[in-house]
């Protein structure tokens, strides 16, 4: 609920202007997302001063909520666990990469106990770098036991997962779920668009 004295339609409106300032500088996007709990209060705060409100405590809470509601409509994509089930099956060497902050993303690989599936698991919150560095590709690789040619990455983003993954020398699947195609002005050419992850089934 918005605050005494604020219209919260307003409210709603301004903090999707602030979310979109905050996230898109490409530095404060890296530095931010380790705590995203922490940047969503500061993303709530600045929209309640410009929207009349004050308080870093509503901050918080707002913050708080937002993750609480997140978590709550967070789903995995249907063939997920399928296609990850098949791959352990045939004893196809798994390592997940992601960027963010360590608490939720260990919360989500732990709700629904993906860990069983992967053999290594990086995460920037905990190694301390994101993709599209390089050597984060490499430090996965190097717990695999594999070598970046022989490797795919599959993601949905093109220069996270896509470019990063073919600077460190590996294949790139890029996963269009929407499929709205590659941009004409896209930053990577993927060696391989899917739709889904059960489309991937023949790799390995």
């Amino acid at each position: 609920a918005a605050p005494a004295g604020v219209d919260p339609v307003a409210l709603a409106q301004t903090l999707a202007e602030v979310q979109r300032w905050f996230w898109e500088d490409p530095e404060r996007h890296r530095r931010e997302r380790i705590d995203m709990i922490g940047a969503w209060g500061k993303i709530a705060a600045r929209a309640l001063e410009r929207a009349g409100g004050a308080g870093d405590g509503l901050a918080a809470a707002m913050a708080e909520d937002f993750a609480a509601r997140r978590r709550a409509a967070m789903r995995l994509f249907p063939d997920t666990l399928d296609v990850l089930a098949r791959f352990r099956r045939r004893g196809v060497p798994l390592g997940l990469v992601t960027n963010g902050d360590a608490r939720l993303q260990r919360e989500k690989i732990q709700r629904y106990d993906l860990v069983r599936f992967f053999d290594v698991v990086v995460i920037e919150g905990e190694f301390g770098l994101g993709k599209p560095d390089a050597e984060v590709f490499r430090h996965a690789l190097a717990g695999l036991g594999a070598a970046p040619a022989a490797a795919w990455m599959v993601g949905d983003h093109l220069v996270w997962d896509v470019a990063g993954a073919q600077r460190a020398g590996l294949r790139a699947a890029w996963i269009d779920r929407r499929r709205g195609g590659l941009p004409a002005a896209s930053p990577a050419r993927p060696d391989r668009i899917v739709h889904a992850l059960i489309e991937l089934s023949d790799l390995g």
